[in-house]
């Protein structure tokens, strides 16, 4: 395996599957299958997903809501979906932890960089919700603040796109699919990658980010071992 600990970013609209709403059990089984079959490769695993097949703070600011109310309720619905990996995770035979970034008392411990390390090393797949714990940050921040506190080797971007285009491959035919790009010339092109805050916290530590196509069964995988399905944005 190229890679031995991941940080493993999943988008909420993605468990929506084909609904226009919440959790498709199907989506949320086949992704802890892919799951479960890197981790029995003895790859640590940490998890951030988003919330925005539940509830996205900007889209409450949108309709009036204030923003920090907002951005807070985004958080929860991140907890929600890591609840429900976290389900399905288990019932497949996999040990895991939740880790949050504020206490819920019953249902996951207080994420610390020390403490997801230690899980992760017991063999544990490591979910970690509820965003920054504070509001006007963006689950992609979150998912590289998370990577770069427990030192992962890479971020992994698991999207419905296979990779980074010249443009949305969705609205232009003549999209052409960059296989590797540095973050000099990502910025320069003003790639839609990821949010600004993230992208930046990813080129000033050197930590390299592949954007690849998480529904593909076995894409995991081979991202894992070495293989480059979708874009490598590197120093």
């Amino acid at each position: 395996m190229k890679y031995k600990r991941i940080l493993l970013k999943l988008s909420g609209e993605a468990l929506m599957g084909d609904k226009q709403y919440g959790i498709d059990p199907q989506r949320l089984a086949d992704y802890a299958a892919e799951i479960k079959a890197v981790s029995e490769k003895a790859v640590q695993i940490a998890i951030v997903i988003g919330g925005g097949n539940i509830f996205r703070g900007l889209q409450g600011t949108s309709e009036g809501m204030d923003r920090v109310q907002g951005d807070y309720m985004g958080m929860l619905a991140t907890i929600i979906n890591s609840l429900a990996l976290q389900g399905e995770l288990e019932k497949q035979g996999v040990k895991t932890k939740l880790l949050t970034s504020f206490q819920i008392g019953p249902v996951s411990e207080l994420m610390s960089g020390k403490r997801a390390t230690e899980h992760l090393e017991s063999g544990k797949v490591v979910i970690i919700g509820g965003g920054t714990g504070n509001p006007f940050f963006t689950t992609d921040t979150t998912s590289v603040l998370r990577g770069l506190e427990i030192k992962a080797d890479v971020f992994l971007k698991g999207t419905r796109v296979d990779g980074v285009y010249t443009a949305d491959p969705e609205k232009d035919p003549n999209a052409e699919k960059y296989v590797t790009i540095s973050f000099e010339d990502a910025y320069r092109k003003r790639l839609k990658i990821m949010d600004l805050t993230a992208f930046t916290m990813c080129r000033e530590n050197d930590f390299p980010i592949i954007v690849f196509d998480m529904n593909r069964k076995g894409n995991l995988m081979r991202v894992v071992e070495g293989d480059n399905p979708g874009t490598l944005v590197s120093n």
